[in-house]
């Protein structure tokens, strides 16, 4: 089919006047209505363009099923028939296939709506009108304060979905406890109606929800699925009469809510239902589309005639004309960019008619990224509001309508949900919780348990017997002050008859023993206790948000503080980098003295005894001094007078320099900083050892978490532990002293806020290492269904905002610590010790020692070489050396110009005679230089 986008040719026309849009569009069989659409937004939009604009050609292809062979046959075909840019109301199932054809092929395609698969393969050339808003979704549970979902779902994106959310629910209370995938609506209720009557054998049922729940129970559904669906699903829950319609909240993530415009879906009005809406009824755009499409024919235009608005018609009319406004930008800006392209009607790619699917090499549309960027840069105002698009083909800077029905009224606007500021309340039109008075002054039951710092007896300071709550004292004692204070009511505390929290057992009456089995047999009507919130146990009781967050953590044995050694001064550079050191001050010697040996400027030409002769400075020992020297910052009597000595003299020093400078600054540190180095500082390094063995509580939270983790560290450390039962501990107090009394190799794995507690208190000497293994917290417990819980959570907010939580936890944590002032002593001692710097005094008496010795030997191999020359004894010849060393004389006779006489029989050369330097032999200036200075 055909449409002509433009009105009647001006006499001055534009070069555009002539072009050609044409169009690929996929419609099903069952989208009729759809395709009426699309053909009316052509139409409405030729009416009301400039005049003589361009031509749009629409090849469509209707499909019996969503195939992927058919469908990538229909897009080859139209391709190869030359069409610019592909519209599709919905490609949910088929979205691999358009968008692998639309990236191959560079062909851009909008749809009404992405799937979630899109977001880890998405689609370089496509665009999605329909909104996403699956964090409202999240943001809209987490307003309502629902505890937990039942999440319906009847589809491989509603699975995709479901991921998200689980993620998204980590940062919040909200569990999602039920999870049903869906085929039709009569298995929908099925299940729902599965909620209201529990199995008798439930034991073998699908979740113990089912066991659990009852008519009265409360039930928050989400349901996911399309709008069809979902409306027949309320629709047969409505009639049938052995269903709960009071106690269903249901969530609709579809745009069912568009469609009761009017009451269309009189069934809306009976139960508790909070859905979407993408078209605002109120806006003018609406209002005159509705009119228009009512006037016209439905055998002409299938699904016209009607007076209200489906969501998928709007986001199709929105699809239609974003291409065209697209479109009109792009030949308005450039007018002749497909003049090229352009032969006798047809569309001609890079030479060839069409765009080939089976050419090789593959050539793919040569203005596809100029077309999508034109279509992401589109912002106009549709049915559905203001159209614009990220880089990524998303819709942007949009907003929904969040809207309610209650038993018995009508649907009103509750809040709007924009993707740049979420959720938007309208508190005038929402009801919130009814505060009255119907809990003031009166007396309820708390259960509670003795825990350190939670819950504790009170000592009497004067003697004086303590009743009532006064017998009690602790965190939780005054947690049960202020939130009664806030509610205005009183309270008596009780402990728990068994001394348990609560758990699952078979022999209690309401099969859950402790605070838990109490609050279920209506014993008492509230537990502030450290209770942990699970899955399991918001089942059967409630909770109110979490008082205090916390997570399974470490705790080891503190250890000692590592003093420096005798050679800490060497813990600033590795073994490595001394080794280097040692190897580079040699190599440098050697190095030296053979540049020095073979350059001729470092000779030099000097008279002796026995007549002249030739010397050079650096010998391998004066080399290897002259390397120390510059090492250690302190120089050196010669210095290298050739080019290649300095050079080597000079990449030395910078070497020294810098290894000088960086061993100072690290030094410091290293001298001054008593480390205390921890065996253990994760999971992971608890998960990769054997040595240092660890456990939990018996029976307890931490264990099941450990039991049922599927994250490998988790699931290797339950391994480890259940292969070893002694690990296991049955109270706190015992995997806290074998902490204290295994020196090192074990580590206790207990609730984070426990562990806090016995780290301050004496004898100080454990500690928590690495971060929480995961999150939880506690709550305050109500029997199932109590009036208390809304003001119980109200309560608990306020006082979390007024930082009455946070002054508790330091109150009964850090203010009464015990270890604050060794802490302090130890953290303000920071001078250096003689321990400190032991080894440098170590190697200076060494050296000093070293050097006596040298002299030492010296003394006695050069008196028995003077023996033997002198014809002497050992003995006289040391005596004479001794006086010699201490006297400066030898045989009674003082030293003559600091030289003694020689010993009778020793060889004594001649004085030199005596020749003015000029008068000296010359020698060979090739081989020589005459230098007479030992320093330059």
């Amino acid at each position: 089919m055909s449409h002509r986008y433009g009105g009647r040719a001006a006499k001055h026309q534009p070069a555009w006047v002539h072009q050609f849009l044409n169009l690929g569009t996929i419609f099903t069989e069952d989208m009729r209505e759809l395709e009426s659409v699309y053909e009316y937004v052509i139409r409405e939009v030729h009416n009301k363009a400039p005049e003589g604009r361009f031509r749009v050609n629409t090849t469509a292809s209707t499909l019996l099923t969503d195939d992927p062979f058919n469908l990538t046959r229909e897009l080859c075909a139209q391709m190869a028939k030359g069409i610019m840019a592909m519209m599709s109301p919905t490609v949910n199932q088929s979205f691999e296939t358009v968008a692998s054809i639309s990236n191959t092929f560079h062909m851009p395609f909008v749809t009404s709506e992405f799937p979630e698969v899109a977001r880890s393969r998405p689609a370089l050339f496509g665009l999605a009108v329909k909104p996403s808003y699956l964090r409202a979704v999240m943001d809209i549970i987490n307003y309502y304060q629902w505890p937990y979902v039942i999440y319906m779902y009847n589809s491989n994106d509603g699975l995709l979905k479901l991921q998200q959310l689980f993620r998204m629910s980590m940062d919040t209370n909200v569990e999602i406890k039920v999870v049903k995938r869906i085929e039709n609506p009569e298995e929908a209720n099925d299940f729902l109606r599965d909620l209201e009557k529990p199995d008798s054998n439930c034991t073998q049922g699908m979740t113990s929800l089912i066991c659990e729940s009852h008519r009265e129970t409360r039930k928050y559904v989400v349901l996911d699925c399309s709008a069809d669906m979902a409306r027949d699903i309320i629709v047969s829950h409505v009639r049938d009469v052995n269903m709960g319609r009071r106690n269903f909240h249901f969530l609709l993530t579809s745009l069912v809510m568009d469609e009761y415009l009017n009451n269309r879906i009189l069934e809306l009005g009976v139960l508790n239902v909070t859905g979407f809406r993408v078209v605002q009824p109120h806006r003018e755009e609406v209002r005159d589309f509705i009119r228009q499409w009512q006037k016209l024919d439905p055998i002409k235009w299938p699904g016209a005639g009607t007076d209200y608005l489906r969501a998928d018609v709007a986001l199709l009319h929105d699809t239609a004309l974003v291409i065209l406004d697209a479109f009109s930008r792009l030949l308005k800006n450039k007018p002749d960019i497909f003049r090229n392209n352009t032969r006798r009607g047809e569309i001609y790619n890079r030479g060839q008619r069409g765009v080939d699917c089976q050419g090789n090499p593959t050539v793919p549309w040569e203005h596809g990224e100029v077309i999508v960027d034109y279509l992401r840069s589109t912002n106009i105002v549709g049915l559905t509001g203001n159209i614009s698009f990220d880089d990524r083909g998303y819709r942007q800077n949009f907003s929904i309508d969040v809207v309610e029905m209650t038993t018995n009224s009508e649907m009103v606007k509750v809040a709007e949900w924009s993707d740049h500021q979420g959720l938007k309340l309208f508190p005038p039109k929402y009801k919130r919780v009814r505060l009255d008075n119907e809990f003031e002054n009166k007396t309820y039951i708390v259960t509670s348990i003795l825990e350190e710092p939670y819950l504790m007896e009170k000592r009497s300071e004067n003697g004086k017997e303590l009743v009532g709550n006064e017998r009690y004292e602790g965190y939780c004692k005054d947690l049960a002050d202020l939130v009664t204070e806030h509610m205005r009511i009183g309270y008596i505390l009780k402990l728990v008859n068994d001394s348990k929290y609560g758990g699952q057992d078979k022999n209690a009456p309401s099969g859950w023993n402790g605070m838990v089995g109490e609050l279920i047999r209506k014993e008492a009507h509230l537990a502030i206790a450290p209770l942990t919130i699970t899955s399991a146990r918001e089942r059967v009781i409630d909770f109110t948000k979490p008082f205090m967050s916390l997570g399974i953590s470490i705790m080891i044995k503190k250890p000692m503080k590592k003093k420096p050694g005798v050679f800490s001064f060497m813990n600033p550079l590795s073994q490595e980098i001394w080794m280097c050191i040692i190897f580079a001050y040699v190599g440098v010697s050697v190095v030296l003295f053979l540049v020095s040996r073979f350059s001729p400027h470092e000779w030099r030409y000097e008279e002796t005894f026995v007549g002249p002769s030739v010397s050079n400075d650096f010998s391998l020992y004066n080399s290897l001094w002259f390397s120390l020297g510059a090492f250690m910052q302190q120089g050196c009597d010669i210095c290298p007078r050739s080019v290649a000595g300095r050079i080597v003299g000079g990449v030395w020093w910078f070497f020294t320099l810098i290894i000088i400078s960086s061993y100072t600054a690290n030094l410091a540190a290293f001298l001054t900083v008593e480390r205390m180095v921890t065996p253990i500082n994760s999971a992971d390094d608890l998960a990769k050892q054997t040595e240092v063995e660890y456990g939990t509580l018996e029976s307890s939270s931490t264990q099941d978490f450990f039991r049922k983790s599927k994250i490998n560290v988790f699931a290797r450390m339950w391994e480890f532990m259940s292969a070893r039962k002694h690990v296991f501990t049955q109270t706190y107090e015992e995997g806290i002293n074998r902490v204290r009394q295994s020196k090192g190799k074990y580590a206790f794995l207990m609730e984070s806020t426990k562990n806090d507690y016995i780290n301050e208190r004496q004898p100080c000497d454990t500690m928590k290492v690495g971060r929480n293994l995961d999150a939880k917290g506690y709550g305050v417990a109500t029997p199932l269904g109590s009036t208390l819980r809304d003001r119980l959570n109200l309560a608990v907010l306020q006082m979390k905002e007024n930082g009455d939580l946070a002054r508790l936890e330091n109150k009964w944590w850090y203010d009464r610590s015990e270890c604050r002032t060794t802490d302090s002593k130890e953290s303000a001692q920071n001078e250096l010790t003689l321990s400190n710097v032991a080894g440098c005094f170590y190697i200076l008496i060494g050296g000093l020692v070293l050097a006596m010795i040298v002299a030492l030997v010296e003394f006695c191999y050069k008196a028995r070489m003077e023996a033997a020359r002198s014809k002497m004894t050992m003995y006289e010849a040391m005596r004479a050396k001794v006086r010699m060393s201490i006297t400066g004389t030898q045989n009674d006779r003082p030293l003559i110009g600091g030289r003694a006489p020689v010993l009778p029989g020793s060889y004594s050369p001649p004085p030199p005679p005596l020749h003015h330097p000029g008068l000296l032999p010359p020698l060979d200036g090739d081989r020589l230089s005459v230098n007479t200075h030992t320093q330059v």
